[in-house]
């Protein structure tokens, strides 16, 4: 228990607590944008890289020619679910315990990496009752009719929507849908209805099964093939042989039209030497700095200025040359960095910013607003599609670069859109609901050094059977009033609120945001039943 202890920090984890009886350690892992890591198989291979020196081979990834096993994708699938990916996995006689952790990795990749299954979805089956080639295509919903998993009778993918538990939780992915995605074999059997469920005369898999087929689908290829090679990377770290699938797509794919998986997508990447020791703090030099980085699992080649890096198969995490200092430090251990004491001293006190900000907080939780707090993340679903503004001149986002997960895609440009998310959560609770936030939102600008800049903003809601315009403008106005900031309103349109009951908020004749009656349509997305009217300003300190 005291080596596990110790080597957690190779994976950024802590051990929370261990069941005596059982033996089982629960361990909490602070890091979101390795996907590898949330299974007892990766975590297990990160520490066996770095206290055995480099990871060990993974040849399926490098294999070359023709795969002995095809998926062929039909034409169509572009527009529902464009991509698959899939490999076979050989020798390794399942056991309780290992089956219950392909079920609980199947769930954590495609819940919390695939998004609730929207964009990644995993399956499982019993390859020996396969004939190749399996067909990835579309069918409509009355058209045939397979087992699922957990029923005993024949059921058609509409059934499967109204009917089974799975469909009516993850039905909303496919609605809409005029045609349904299916895998099916050469013999005709159905495999699966992804991403809602596995067929049961396929798709069981029993305890001392050998020989198992492992597919994702998905809307998004390098997730798609990225969650396929952790999948395999897991079953051969527990002794299976694993073959790869060639899949067949009909449509160019960013990957080409034929693609053999699981397959290496990394790049090597050219990262400066000095860079790094500067991150760190203190000179390395090539050589120790190429050893800890082909003991986390990289592929390294230093010269005396630069190192280049890639990472394995499984990763996909690597966007600034801050992750490849932070891997070195971790390998190294963050004990064999000496501490520097600070050698000034300072007295710190709240920027004015803030001050202003406290200000707001405390009149407005003396009208009777509650503060929130929310992530600054969020997908582009949320900040656009739901607020009416596709296609409009409000659209634009500062998004993600390499983005592990959808749902945290964007930085949000607007608080408004955070605040709706409670209310959706919030249905039960008394009325009035009044909801204010004080925080960042990142606005796109060409002009700035990044193409974007970040301006401190305050947003509140109102939510009851009488909400309005007037009301949110009483608060607003009383608000302005004990700041003492001179401001005026004017009429215009704007998607997200009803014409005739939203104008901008102008302060020394610039537009700093806008108040009005949510639009019904942007109600409707959230999921919101009562009336709901807010509004949302910048901060800007120069003109207090």
């Amino acid at each position: 228990m005291a080596d596990i202890e110790q080597w957690m920090p190779f994976v950024k984890g802590e051990v929370k607590d261990v069941a005596t009886d059982t033996g089982e350690i629960r361990v909490e892992l602070q890091d979101t944008n390795r996907p590898d890591l949330w299974c007892v198989e990766g975590i297990a291979r990160q520490i066996r890289s770095v206290l055995t020196g480099g990871l060990e081979s993974y040849p399926f990834f490098s294999s070359r020619g023709r795969a002995k096993r095809r998926v062929q994708v039909m034409q169509g699938m572009e527009t529902v679910r464009p991509f698959v990916a899939a490999c076979a996995s050989l020798g390794y006689p399942m056991t309780q315990k290992g089956l219950e952790q392909c079920i609980q990795t199947q769930e954590k990749l495609a819940d919390a990496f695939g998004r609730n299954r929207e964009t990644v979805s995993i399956g499982l089956y019993r390859l020996p009752s396969i004939a190749f080639p399996v067909t990835y295509g579309l069918v409509k919903p009355d058209e045939v009719r397979f087992t699922p998993l957990g029923f005993e009778e024949k059921m058609t993918p509409h059934e499967v929507l109204t009917l089974h538990p799975k469909g009516l939780e993850y039905g909303g992915i496919v609605a809409g849908c005029e045609r349904l995605p299916l895998l099916w074999d050469a013999n005709g059997q159905v495999l699966s209805f992804p991403p809602i469920i596995n067929s049961r005369e396929l798709g069981e898999v029993r305890i001392g099964d050998t020989d198992l087929l492992v597919e994702v689908t998905g809307t998004d290829l390098s997730m798609v093939v990225l969650a396929l090679n952790i999948f395999a990377t897991n079953l051969a770290d527990r002794g299976a042989t694993i073959e790869p699938i060639d899949m067949v797509y009909p449509y160019e794919t960013a990957m080409g039209e034929t693609i053999k998986t699981p397959c290496d997508m990394g790049e090597a990447h050219r990262v400066s030497l000095h860079a790094i020791e500067q991150a760190l703090g203190m000179p390395l030099g090539a050589e120790a700095i190429q050893t800890a980085l082909t003991a986390y699992g990289y592929q390294v080649k230093a010269t005396r200025q630069t190192v280049s890096v890639q990472l394995p198969p499984f990763r996909n995490d690597l966007m600034h040359v801050m992750d490849v200092a932070e891997d070195v430090a971790i390998t190294r251990g963050y004990d064999s960095f000496s501490p520097i004491m600070p050698q000034t001293f300072t007295v710190g006190s709240l920027s004015e910013q803030e001050q202003t900000s406290d200000r707001l907080r405390d009149l407005l939780v003396g009208f009777g607003f509650q503060e929130m707090f929310s992530n600054i993340l969020a997908s582009r679903q949320e900040f656009v599609d739901r607020m009416r503004l596709t296609n409009t001149e409000h659209e634009s986002l500062v998004e993600v670069d390499n983005v592990m997960s959808l749902t945290y895609a964007c930085l949000r440009p607007s608080i408004l859109p955070c605040l709706l998310r409670v209310e959706t959560l919030s249905p039960r609770v008394f009325y009035p609901h009044l909801l204010f936030e004080v925080g960042e939102v990142a606005r796109v600008d060409e002009e700035a050094d990044v193409g974007s800049r970040t301006v401190l903003s305050l947003a509140a809601i109102s939510a009851h059977p009488g909400a309005n315009f007037s009301e949110m403008h009483s608060y607003l106005d009383l608000l302005m009033y004990y700041m003492a900031w001179p401001y005026d309103l004017e009429p215009v349109s704007h998607p997200s609120f009803l014409d005739g009951r939203v104008g901008q908020i102008r302060c020394q004749r610039e537009v700093i945001g806008y108040i009005g009656e949510f639009h019904p349509e942007v109600l409707e997305a959230w999921q919101i039943a009562m009336p709901t009217s807010g509004f949302e300003f910048e901060i800007r300190i120069s003109e207090t």
